[in-house]
C-alpha cells in the first residue's frame, strides 16, 4: 500500500476500532486502554487538552498521532504523545504529516515548545523528529518494557513561524 494520497484530519469516535487496531500492530506504539482514546476525542475541559489526528486513505486510516497540552496559554507545555503509522504506509510522509499537523495545533493552544520520548532503538523515528527539528535533550535508562528499552527525550522549539 502507498501512502500517496493520504490526508490528515482531527479523529473522532468512528476513528477508534482502526486507531486501537493500528497501535495494537505497532510494536514500539504505547499501548494505552480503549477508554484512553475515548477520553481524548470527547469534550475536554481544564488544563489539558489532547488531541487525536488521523491520516486516512480512501478507505483507512494508516495512522494517527496524539497530542497533549498542559497548562495555561501561552507558555504551555506541549507532548507529542504517540505516533503510529501503519507499516505498509511507512517512508510515505504520513508520520510527517501527522507530527507536523500535532506541532501545529498544540502551537495554536500556546505551545511553545513541544517534546516527546521515543524508543532508543527507533532509529527511523528518530531521524524523522531529528528532521522535523526536535534535538535530543535527555535519556531515560531501561523506560520502556516489552522490548525493553531507554528513552530519548527530544524538544522542538515551536517560535513564532517555525
Amino acid at each position: 500500500m502507498s501512502a500517496v494520497g493520504f490526508r490528515v484530519r482531527e479523529g473522532g469516535r468512528a476513528d477508534l476500532p482502526q486507531v486501537i487496531a493500528l497501535e495494537r500492530a505497532a510494536v514500539e506504539a504505547p499501548h494505552w486502554a480503549e477508554a484512553e482514546y475515548g477520553a481524548i476525542v470527547d469534550a475536554q475541559d481544564g488544563g489539558v487538552r489532547r488531541c487525536l489526528f488521523v491520516a486516512e486513505t480512501e478507505d483507512r486510516v494508516v495512522g494517527f498521532a496524539v497530542g497533549k497540552v498542559i497548562g495555561a496559554r501561552p507558555g504551555s507545555l506541549a507532548e507529542l504523545e504517540s505516533v503510529a503509522v501503519d507499516a505498509a504506509a511507512r517512508r510515505g510522509g504520513v508520520g510527517r504529516a501527522l507530527c507536523v499537523t500535532i506541532a501545529d495545533w498544540v502551537r495554536e493552544q500556546g505551545a511553545e515548545t513541544l517534546e516527546l520520548e521515543v524508543r532508543a532503538a527507533s532509529a527511523g523515528a528518530i531521524a524523522l523528529y531529528t528532521g522535523l527539528g526536535f534535538v535530543v535533550v535527555g535519556r531515560r535508562r531501561a523506560y520502556y518494557q516489552g522490548p525493553a528499552d531507554d528513552a530519548v527525550l527530544m524538544q522542538l522549539e515551536l517560535g513564532e513561524g517555525k
